[in-house]
């Protein structure tokens, strides 16, 4: 115990993720997002017109009325909401972390070292495959609460994340 020390760390002095430069999704994921909401909106739409086939009592001209408003306000509001959420999101691979950034109203920033990786993995839904697109997730030691996911990436890019993801934890062995 004669070796241990116990300094005062200067916090000035510590990098700061502020100063990274992200790397934003890739524009055509917009679509995705897009085509998402169209099936959103088309649900809002539908649970209604099906109500009232089956249940036509249910629903008066005042029900009609309120839904003709708040659909279409609630419709654009989905919108603009997911347009800024991709906005906002992006990611930075640095030496010894990786960075993602992503949040609406308030901006959420979520730095993992790689020696807390544990595993890695490449998705590729049914739209965004059709756009050339994947999402990396990323496990940690952490649990579900400290995961990423990184959507919105070429396939290729993706790919080589992962490799490079799986190099850093091939490293940690």
């Amino acid at each position: 115990m004669e070796n241990f020390t116990n300094e005062t760390i200067d916090t000035g002095q510590l990098p700061k993720f502020e100063e990274v430069t992200f790397t934003n999704l890739h524009p055509k994921y917009i679509r995705v997002v897009l085509i998402n909401v169209a099936i959103i909106i088309g649900i809002l739409i539908l649970v209604p017109v099906l109500i009232s086939v089956f249940e036509p009592e249910l629903f008066s001209g005042r029900v009609w009325l309120i839904l003709g408003v708040v659909i279409p306000i609630l419709s654009l509001l989905i919108i603009v909401f997911s347009y800024i959420g991709f906005q906002k999101k992006g990611f930075a691979f640095r030496e010894h972390d990786v960075l993602f950034r992503h949040g609406i109203i308030a901006t959420n920033t979520i730095v993992i070292p790689y020696n807390r990786v544990q595993h890695v993995a490449l998705h590729e839904g049914l739209v965004p495959r059709y756009f050339g697109l994947a999402k990396i997730e990323i496990f940690t030691a952490g649990g579900s609460s400290s995961d990423i996911e990184i959507p919105g990436i070429g396939k290729e890019q993706a790919e080589n994340i992962k490799q490079l993801l799986m190099g850093k934890i091939q490293k940690q062995l």
